[in-house]
């Protein structure tokens, strides 16, 4: 990178720091902190949630079904109650794990969310029953559509007879609590889901999407998306804090740099990957000896991420379709 180049990234990485450390200091400020938990509440949900939730794709890779159960519930033993999950996730078995660790009174303690692929009301309904099934519950906390990376899926969920129908009357049969959704391609998806939901008179409880010191560079969704999520009292789900591990590849962050980045903003929650108790604990240590980055530290991590990622080659959800399961699965969006 040459010196003018340079100079431009640090100017931007500064400014970037002051607006970013501004826009989450007053929700920082409702942190409640339970032993060595912290907890902030869910948008217009007024729930309390953890600030680390277990991220339930890794659940399922997880060889040994019992060490994924033995994650989950140390996990919650520890304070953590958000769990994250998909119908899609490892042909169920993300889902199927996860429903048995909430087994001996663990249930009670979960804030429990999982996602749906389907954009119709008919495919949405479906997989809602057999994630109810998978999970051995009558109620799901979190309902959220998933994979929202093309412009049209939002429409197509808001059309008649479209998935949007389906939560609806999931959600007043006492299936469900709450709706939203998540995507990781584009902010200006999730910026036409918002629109189009504003069109049909309804507001999203929970948006998920990427939210690491990478991110704040390139097509991001903290600089577009955040903004209008907190305007509106959404719920503000992080993840990818470390790019899918791709950020300890670029070495511009250790992993926990990356989940106090990720903390620092106004996330309710960072969702974040746990296939061993190694990254258990890791997760725990982030939050145990979490304090804000203040913007001399916040500028330091955008400047060291900048040149890595100018280009979105260390966040590949963004760039290529590795990471859309409905794209290699176009039957899911029935």
């Amino acid at each position: 990178m040459n010196r003018r180049n340079f100079l431009q990234n640090a100017t931007y990485a500064t400014g970037l720091a002051l607006w970013l450390g501004a826009l989450g200091r007053s929700a920082r400020a409702e942190d409640t902190r339970k032993g060595d938990m912290i907890y902030r509440t869910l948008g217009r949900t007024g729930e309390q949630v953890s600030l680390l939730g277990v991220g339930g794709y890794h659940i399922g890779i997880q060889p040994d079904e019992q060490e994924s159960i033995r994650i989950i519930r140390g996990a919650m033993d520890a304070g953590v109650n958000f769990l994250d999950n998909s119908w899609g996730y490892n042909d169920g078995q993300s889902e199927i794990r996860m429903g048995k660790a909430l087994k001996d009174g663990y249930r009670e303690k979960a804030f429990l969310m999982t996602k749906v692929d389907g954009r119709t009301k008919a495919s949405a309904a479906r997989q809602l029953e057999e994630s109810l099934k998978r999970l051995d519950v009558e109620t799901i906390d979190l309902w959220q559509f998933h994979e929202i990376i093309r412009m049209e899926d939002a429409d197509r969920i808001f059309a008649e007879g479209g998935g949007m129908e389906a939560a609806l009357e999931a959600k007043k049969a006492g299936k469900i609590r709450y709706i939203g959704f998540t995507g990781h391609k584009d902010p200006a998806v999730h910026l036409r889901a918002l629109e189009v939901a504003g069109q049909h008179g309804f507001t999203w409880d929970t948006v998920q999407m990427p939210l690491n010191v990478l991110d704040a560079h390139f097509r991001s969704f903290e600089k577009h998306v955040l903004p209008e999520l907190l305007k509106q009292n959404i719920g503000v789900l992080g993840m990818k804090p470390l790019a899918s591990g791709d950020i300890l590849k670029a070495k511009v962050a250790s992993p926990v740099e990356c989940l106090h980045y990720a903390m620092t903003l106004p996330t309710s929650v960072v969702i974040t990957g746990m296939d061993s108790m190694e990254r258990l604990e890791q997760g725990l240590r982030a939050v145990r000896d979490f304090k804000p980055l203040d913007d001399t530290q916040l500028t330091a991590l955008l400047e060291r991420g900048a040149e890595a990622a100018a280009t979105g080659q260390y966040e590949q959800f963004k760039t290529g379709t590795r990471f859309d399961a409905t794209t290699h699965n176009p039957q899911w969006l029935g």
